[in-house]
């Protein structure tokens, strides 16, 4: 058998694994596997380990579906996690998928404006939080929410707030539940947001049938082996943590490890090497810090794949990376809509030559081409345009539309339904190699993160010193891309370092605090279309070419 052929077969084995309509999700992520199985390896803050099992998640999960039963949680519903990454949010995810319920993903860096409009939009029911989050879901003028929600926190006795439910309450010995709920291959099992380009976030549904494809990129791209440890350092508020991160290490079983503390290199480098860390994940701006912090790691490290993914990683990064660790990082791409699919994969069968600014090739189960900017059929090898699918020839794609808003989804496809468009420009070789160009949207691209300047804009527009406002990428030699606002003060308002402080501020306090503007200009006026439309393009070529000049 050819190595194609091989290939094919695996795709085809992987899509008939969770095509089937009698398949529990409990099953396919967790009890398949030994009791004593390693599921995670949880470090917190202080470095301190705590070992969970499969077997005790089974059995605390299964505790805790019995719970929601028991306050009314059934098929379909949805239920919101704005939590760390601890032992008590991997159980409740499995908790939630039993009963056949819908996850919806909160990153923790959300202010309260945020996370209202993900509640209200996912029509959620229930919200489990830890300590540290639930501040943002008291009760306000500022949270207004359309429906009833109930509150479940991870806090103490003494912590948890009367309008508050504790997370150890809901764990009970009932045996109402249905042990080994079925669900159909189109069933939802996440409900994840967008990160809003140009209005609102938009919602995905991920189904049973595209663990299919998760499992192929945890095969083919990451090399996953039950041999490795594997770190996706990504935060699973955000669909590259949460798919590629926590389903990846799910739905194959491999040993892995959650960091509940936050960023640090030195932390980093002390787990990768006290772990035995061998297979390692994160955005380009965890390398990019990695080599501003000029720290050493010991040459008898266990690592034998880096990966990366959330913006192209830049060439210096692997000039750093091969003699720094003594391996080359892979850099991946995909959308929300699609999970990972174009990639330099690791899986030796697969794995090809690295080449400079690629983004690499795509990967089995799909079919990718350059499409001409103003038809729909290809574009000549080597000449930008725009990066799609070829539906009928991708049976790993699973995306069907945005919840709710058929408009925007007739968007993502051509007239004729043949190609899925995912919005961003680039190239392809002649060998088939993908380049990454840039971005149909305005969508920015920070430390990894998606984030969309319609958000950051709604949140700045609201205080009282600024008139209108525009938000673009700035580039940055750490996080590749920074938000820079441009903003029209109100009559009266001086433009100072005070200023500009409380606007930072006051974007972390009314939307994320990971998603204010690190510079911010003052200009008399924006550029607009005739009909009133704000011109981000122009703003960006000004920047550009600001920043061309400066170089010379």
């Amino acid at each position: 058998m050819t190595t194609s052929e091989k290939i094919n077969l695996r795709v085809n084995e992987l899509i008939d694994k969770y095509s089937n309509p009698s398949n529990s999700v409990e099953q396919l992520l967790c009890d398949q596997y030994p009791s004593n199985k390693l599921a995670y390896k949880i470090i917190n803050e202080n470095m301190e380990e705590y070992i969970l099992s499969y077997g005790e998640l089974k059995t605390q999960s299964t505790l805790l579906a019995h719970g929601l039963q028991k306050r009314g949680i059934k098929k379909g519903d949805r239920i919101a996690t704005l939590m760390g990454k601890s032992k008590e949010y991997i159980i409740t995810l499995l908790a939630i998928w039993r009963i056949g319920a819908v996850h919806v993903p909160l990153f923790t860096a959300f202010s309260t404006p945020a996370i209202t409009l993900r509640v209200n939009g996912s029509n959620s029911k229930l919200i489990f939080c830890d300590q540290k989050q639930q501040i943002k879901l008291k009760p306000s003028n500022e949270f207004t929410l359309h429906n009833k929600l109930d509150v479940i926190t991870t806090a103490s006795f003494e912590q948890t707030p009367n309008w508050a439910d504790r997370w150890e309450d809901l764990l009970t010995t009932d045996t109402s539940i249905n042990e080994g709920l079925s669900l159909d291959p189109d069933a939802p099992i996440i409900h994840i947001f967008t990160s809003g380009t140009t209005g609102e976030p938009k919602g995905v549904s991920l189904p049973v049938k595209a663990l299919a494809c998760i499992e192929a990129y945890a095969e083919f791209a990451f090399d996953l082996r039950q041999t490795d440890v594997f770190w996706n350092a990504a935060d699973p508020g955000w669909a590259y943590g949460l798919y590629c991160g926590i389903l990846a290490t799910l739905t194959t079983g491999t040993p892995a490890i959650l960091f509940e503390g936050g960023f640090s290199a030195q932390a980093t480098i002390n787990i990768i090497e006290k772990q035995k860390i061998t297979n390692f994940a994160a955005a380009p701006t965890v390398y990019r810090s990695l080599r501003a912090e000029g720290i050493e790691i010991s040459k008898e490290h266990k690592l034998r794949c880096l990966s990366s993914a959330g913006e192209p990683l830049t060439p210096e990064i692997n000039e750093w990376a091969k003699s720094f660790f003594g391996l080359s990082v892979h850099d991946h791409y995909g959308q929300t809509e699609t999970s990972m699919v174009i990639n330099n994969h690791h899986h030796p069968e697969i794995k090809a030559t690295l080449r400079n600014g690629s983004m690499g090739k795509v990967m089995p189960g799909w079919s990718a081409t350059v499409l001409k900017n103003n038809e729909d059929y290809p574009e000549d090898p080597g000449v930008p345009g725009r990066v799609a699918f070829i539906v009928d020839e991708s049976p790993f794609s699973w995306f069907t539309g945005y919840i709710g808003n058929p408009q925007k989804s007739a968007e993502k496809y051509s007239q004729d339904g043949k190609y899925y468009l995912t919005g961003d420009t680039g190239s392809i070789d002649k060998d088939g190699y993908f380049y990454f160009s840039t971005r149909d949207d305005d969508v920015i691209i920070m430390a990894g993160y998606r984030i969309g300047p319609f958000e950051v804009e709604s949140a700045l527009s609201t205080h009282s010193a600024v008139a209108e406002c525009a938000v673009i990428a700035t580039p940055d030699k750490v996080r590749g891309e920074v938000i820079e606002a441009f903003v029209v003060l109100m009559p009266g308002i001086n433009k100072d370092e005070g200023i500009t402080k409380d606007l930072q501020q006051w974007v972390k306090t009314n939307f994320a605090a990971h998603a204010y503007p690190r510079h911010i200009t003052y200009v008399k006026e924006l550029p607009k279309t005739p009909s009133g439309k704000i011109q981000r393009f122009v703003l960006r070529e000004q920047r550009k070419n600001e920043i061309l000049r400066n170089e010379k």
